[in-house]
């Protein structure tokens, strides 16, 4: 079957075309389905329900979500359940999983995480790489609007300037200086390879030198598509796939800096933050869909191709710093997006924040079965 499940044509799945095929399950076909913290999913459910329901505009706009999800979203918000037994059954209640399988292969899961790092307001020897805020001049275009004239469909954003579009400057160039004397410069870090993983990760705590606590939040990206070093390092032979972490990574680009700059330089892509602060350590940063991310529960996802709130059943035994591959069988729900997570079985594991959750985070790139659970219908 592809596209439509055939029990219910009101039940409309995204028009894939040719890319997967859906296959309908029982939720006893999910290992691991009762065992799971239905509650905790639940609860992270709500955090995107709450402004689908008000009709709120995303962070980062995707596909519009269903009818039927907006209404369960409202059934959930009405009566939540009180247990997890309770919230398991609502789940059930409501939404018929759907396994999706990739006509190019398997499902394919990474992980992501919120770094925890030093920072200053100020520029100085210890911390000379700035930190850049989003410049006025640059347009961001959701994934199916057209492009203008001299902007080819690869880039997602563009600089206007007097009512011209132009391709925005690429990483290399803005660190060149492109950029200089406008006054985006919000936070002041260490090295470029902190900056530049910062940006993979999409946020970040700072801790700044005068003691205060504030968070970088994603304001927008360059447009420029993005290409994984971590890839080039493994096809190049620098670091073998089954080695390849965060940490080997941020010792290769450390060692040295020249070099490392000129591999970070090929992923032209270049993010923009905002400053915020730190009012609530115990939330996550705020997702593509606009709400804080749940640890363990966010899951990031193809905007263009499943909307934000969805639940989504994952399969997956990445490794773990402790040595053995773990079961990572879980409910998530769809609150992020990204530039590389592209593809209907495509998933990125929000691990929360710190260092630890960096080392796992930088573990994973497995393999893995994904299950939509696709509302049964208002």
């Amino acid at each position: 079957m592809n596209g439509v499940a055939p029990a219910d044509p009101s039940r409309a799945l995204p028009p894939l075309g040719q890319e997967a095929d859906f296959s309908p399950l029982a939720f006893s076909a999910l290992p691991g389905w009762r065992q799971d913290d239905a509650l905790a999913a639940f609860r992270a459910f709500l955090e995107t329900c709450r402004p689908l329901a008000e009709g709120a505009p995303a962070q980062r706009l995707g596909v519009k979500p269903p009818a039927a999800l907006v209404a369960v979203c409202r059934k959930a918000l009405a009566a939540p359940p009180a247990d997890n037994a309770a919230a398991r059954a609502f789940f059930e209640a409501h939404f018929q999983p759907f396994e999706v399988r990739p006509r190019s292969g398997s499902g394919f899961l990474t992980a992501y995480f919120e770094p925890e790092i030093m920072a200053s307001h100020a520029r100085t020897a210890e911390f000379p790489v700035p930190v850049l805020a989003r410049p006025t001049d640059l347009v961001t275009f959701q994934p199916d609007e057209p492009r203008p004239p001299g902007i080819d469909a690869r880039y997602a954003a563009a600089r206007l300037s007097e009512g011209v579009h132009s391709i925005f400057p690429d990483r290399a160039a803005i660190w060149a200086g492109a950029l200089a004397g406008q006054g985006l410069e919000i936070a002041w870090l260490r090295d470029e390879a902190e900056l530049f993983i910062t940006q993979v990760q999409g946020s970040a705590r700072l801790t700044l030198t005068d003691g205060t606590r504030a968070r970088l939040t994603y304001a927008g990206r360059n447009g420029h598509p993005y290409t994984s070093i971590g890839r080039i390092l493994v096809e190049q032979g620098e670091i073998s796939l089954p080695e390849m972490s965060l940490e080997r990574l941020m010792g290769w680009l450390r060692a040295d800096p020249a070099r490392g700059r000129a591999l970070m330089e090929r992923n032209q892509s270049y993010i923009f933050f905002a400053l915020e602060p730190m009012l609530d350590p115990a939330r996550g940063p705020i997702g593509g869909a606009g709400v804080p991310l749940t640890t363990g529960r966010s899951l990031a996802v193809d905007r263009t191709l499943w909307p934000y709130g969805l639940p989504v059943w994952i399969e997956a035994s990445p490794l773990t710093p402790e040595g053995p591959r773990a079961s990572l069988d879980r409910l998530m729900i769809a609150q992020d997006t990204g530039t590389a997570i592209v593809g209907p079985a495509r998933g990125d594991f929000f691990m929360g924040p710190g260092a630890e959750a960096g080392q796992r985070a930088g573990l994973v790139r497995d393999a893995m079965r994904f299950v939509v659970l696709w509302p049964r219908g208002a």
